[in-house]
């Protein structure tokens, strides 16, 4: 329910809410144009820090040749850090779990106040019939789910086969009732405004479940109790987000979109609705083919949130050196009591540097024994002299380069939809484009972890065409990647 806007509130709300401090920046039109088409436009959760910076400075000079070589005085680091901090938080700059160097993500209070300025701008027309019908539609499914008694159910059940005979009887009489072009367009870009709606809500959700992180986290640093009772509290916590409304419903929602035939379900109806004449001529985002997907990675990352969560809870589990090491988990529970206390007053002072954020460890037995160097024996023969005849380079410089994370990528997207798929699989879509070097790629792929096999009692035959339009064969053994870890032997 909508909260009552009293003065009081409101006042409170301009000046701590980052999306009302946004439209309120000084720099606001610059700000909110560079995240909308840094992070909204392409729909990315996270950026690197250096391609960000770069992406700003662009940003900056084209507005300085635009307004005033002095506009906007500062660095672009100047500027991302500034937006990531405490008092304005319109970004989020953390580490990620692979990497060194810093992310930056767009935060749901700065992506509310850019989706209620898109908002602002003059619609083409309203749907008031489009909206109307869903509130009727919805009301009928409330209806329906919370009606008690068969009978009733099966009347209205009845009720709805009737009318669909009916309609189909009108259909092989040769009278097709079509949707009007009105009608059509308004029900798409009240499909288009949810769906990009359902994407950002994807922010909102992360946050939440990495709100929960943060506060477990917290509470392991001061508790003081038995081991029990805080795995009690916690737990119970856990299962309170997961069986609330928000929780139930991301579930059910990732449920359903995770079914391969509802991806290929959606797949078809984008595909077949933006070809309709009256829809092409709105001029849609080509990338509304593809939103499902967009909706996937989204996803992932909330989930990845929920993983990390349940990665701390096991750590805690798996600490069996509580009572003995006990003084050294005071010393360390003081230290992050001392980090929270100062984590919303932070000294301006550097207080203590490190070199690294994790200590490095040399066992004096892991070093290998001396060994003397190999003295080379080289023996002198008079070189030949070569003819002068002049020899092209060409081939020195024609050489391939396989990149190995295309080609990972190509697999995560391949097993989105299932739990395994081959080598040849893969190469039925997209066939291999530089040859050997790649096939050799693809096999240090499958090798290097725990997520590909080779099937030895099942050995395959692949076939290419090289740069000469020659035809090349090679015989291999079944090569899987799975979306599960392969079991260690």
């Amino acid at each position: 329910m909508m909260r009552h806007l009293d003065f009081d509130y409101l006042q409170r709300l301009r000046h701590s809410h980052p999306a009302w401090t946004l439209l309120r920046a000084e720099n606001a039109p610059m700000i909110i144009g560079f995240l909308q088409r840094t992070f909204i436009v392409p729909n990315l959760r996270s950026i690197a820090e250096q391609p960000l910076a770069a992406q700003l400075d662009d940003w900056l000079h084209y507005l300085r040749q635009e307004l005033d070589e002095a506009a906007f005085p500062r660095e672009a680091m100047a500027y991302l850090n500034e937006w990531a901090d405490d008092r304005h938080r319109w970004l989020r700059k953390y580490y990620p779990a692979a990497g060194d160097e810093p992310h930056f993500d767009l935060t749901p209070a700065a992506e509310q106040a850019l989706h209620w300025l898109s908002s602002l701008e003059q619609r083409q027309f309203i749907g008031a019939e489009s909206r109307l019908k869903q509130v009727f539609d919805l009301l009928h499914e409330i209806d329906q789910g919370s009606e008690t008694d068969p009978e009733a159910r099966i009347r209205d059940l009845e009720r709805r086969r009737n009318a669909i005979d009916s309609e189909i009887a009108e259909i092989r009489a040769g009278r097709l009732d079509l949707m009007a072009t009105t009608a059509l367009r308004e029900r798409f870009l009240q499909m288009t405004d949810t769906a990009r709606t359902l994407l950002a809500d994807f922010r909102q959700v992360e946050q939440n479940f990495r709100q929960l992180d943060r506060e477990v986290r917290e509470r392991i640093a001061t508790w003081e109790g038995s081991k029990g009772e805080l795995l009690e509290e916690v737990f119970g916590d856990h299962d309170a987000i997961r069986d609330s409304d928000q929780g139930r419903s991301f579930h059910a929602f990732w449920e359903f979109l995770m079914s391969p035939a509802r991806q290929e379900e959606l797949t078809d109806l984008l595909e077949r609705i933006l070809s309709l004449k009256p829809v092409a001529e709105l001029a849609p985002d080509p990338r509304l083919v593809r939103i499902h997907y967009d909706w996937l990675s989204a996803g992932e990352v909330a989930q990845r949130t929920v993983a990390r969560l349940s990665e701390q809870l096991r750590r805690y589990l798996d600490d069996q050196g509580w009572l003995e090491n006990r003084r050294i988990m005071d010393i360390l529970h003081n230290i992050e009591r001392h980090a929270l206390a100062l984590r919303d007053n932070a000294p301006q002072e550097v207080v203590m540097a490190l070199d690294e954020p994790t200590p490095r460890l040399e066992l004096p037995m892991e070093r290998p024994l001396f060994r003397p160097p190999v003295k080379p024996r080289i023996t002198a023969e008079r070189l030949a002299s070569g003819d002068d005849r002049e020899i092209a380079a060409e081939a020195l410089f024609d050489q391939h380069h396989v990149d190995k994370e295309r080609l990972r990528a190509r697999v995560r997207r391949a097993l989105q939809t299932r739990d395994q798929i081959t080598l040849d699989e893969l190469l039925a879509n997209e066939p291999l484009q530089k040859g050997l070097a790649e096939l050799v790629a693809w096999l240090a792929i499958a090798t290097e972890g725990r997520h590909g096999l080779l099937d030895e009692a099942h050995p395959q035959e692949l076939v290419w065409q090289d740069d000469q339009g020659r035809w090349r064969r090679a015989r291999l053994p079944r090569v899987i990647f799975t979306r599960q870890p392969v079991p260690a032997p």
